[in-house]
């Protein structure tokens, strides 16, 4: 055989315009181009095949993707379990416990004047506005439902927002991230709760000396140290880097020092818009991962170099639109069970 032939197997087949084409069918094809199209399209493969295999699913969530229209994305995920678990940045929680409870965000402009916004009382999130009074009226939400429980100390980060998510359930205006997985059983981790503004409700309740939770943030990481450690296989995926994305890693790095030595995710898809060579871990590849023993040496994988507020909601409609035409799905689904350990058994 020519020395050439193995690697010129599969042709880039132009992508044909059909008005008739739906998502999945799209993304399908642009598997078959190139470049970060490509990606696009292998990203959905990847994630279908999650979904057929016993398989926990981790979703990090980082950045401000609630303020950017995100929030009935994740909550799809989790009211079809498409995902296991999340593990987000609090600000993206406080987000969306505000948008829960009827309050929005604004479409703005990055050109606007900062100090006079500053001066009307409205914060700026690139091109999203906010209003500060309503934003307080958030965080005040937070701080009375903190001074109106009994906690018992200490407590995880998921057994606390569990516990919000079954608050907010009661008061919703529109189904949010936080009701949605205390419903559903979707643990929700936050190992950065001190940084963000439900942090800082925590903070004014202690220095008034009113009921506050003593967090164990330890306990988080053994936790999903357990959830990683089974007879099944283990998938990640990462919209944007930071604290959520170290930490999904780090537990398989926590499981083999608790002497419940893992593989390595085996499934993995990272959406960025970092570059990897500034030596951060939000443009980190997979394949730095893999040197740390965090990613399988032979996991499905996939970097998608794009802004995810543009990727994502195509992936997940993408997914969507298989599962719509009884293409795709799930083998089955984790329920976790927390104690000492972590119990998960598997619904058909």
């Amino acid at each position: 055989m020519h020395p050439k032939r193995p690697l010129l197997q599969n042709p880039v087949k132009p992508i044909e315009v059909d008005a008739g084409k739906t998502i999945h069918e799209l993304l399908a094809d642009m598997g078959q181009t190139a470049f970060q199209g490509k990606n696009l399209g292998k990203a959905l493969s990847v994630w279908s095949e999650m979904l057929k295999e016993r398989t926990v699913i981790f979703l990090g969530l980082a950045g401000a993707m609630v303020p950017a229209g995100l929030r009935k994305i994740i909550v799809y995920l989790i009211q079809h379990r498409l995902i296991d678990c999340l593990v987000s940045t609090g600000a993206n929680l406080f987000h969306d416990t505000h948008e829960t409870l009827g309050r929005f965000h604004f479409q703005g402009t990055h050109l606007a004047d900062d100090v006079k916004l500053q001066k009307k009382g409205i914060d700026r999130i690139y091109d999203v506005f906010a209003d500060e009074v309503e934003f307080i009226k958030t965080d005040n939400f937070v701080s009375d439902w903190a001074k109106s429980m009994t906690w018992e100390s200490p407590i995880t980060t998921r057994e606390f927002f569990q516990r919000l998510g079954d608050y907010l359930d009661k008061h919703k205006q529109d189904d949010g991230i936080l009701s949605s997985a205390a419903a559903s059983g979707v643990p929700v981790y936050c190992p950065a709760i001190s940084d963000s503004c439900i942090g800082i409700s925590l903070a004014h309740n202690r220095s008034n000396e009113w009921p506050s939770p003593l967090i164990d943030v330890i306990q988080d990481v053994l936790e999903t140290a357990h959830m990683v450690s089974g007879d099944f296989k283990t998938g990640v995926i990462y919209l944007g880097g930071g604290t959520p994305k170290n930490f999904i890693q780090q537990t398989e790095v926590t499981a083999t020092i608790i002497k419940r030595g893992t593989p390595g995710h085996e499934y993995a898809i990272q959406i960025t818009a970092d570059a990897p060579h500034w030596g951060g871990l939000s443009g980190c590849t997979l394949e730095e991962a893999q040197s740390w023993g965090k990613i399988s040496p032979t996991a499905r994988k996939v970097s998608l170099f794009s802004d995810t507020t543009i990727a994502f909601p195509i992936l997940v409609n993408g997914l969507a639109g298989i599962i719509k035409a009884q293409k795709l799905r799930r083998a089955e689904i984790p329920r976790f069970k927390f104690g000492e350990t972590v119990d998960i058994t598997w619904d058909h």
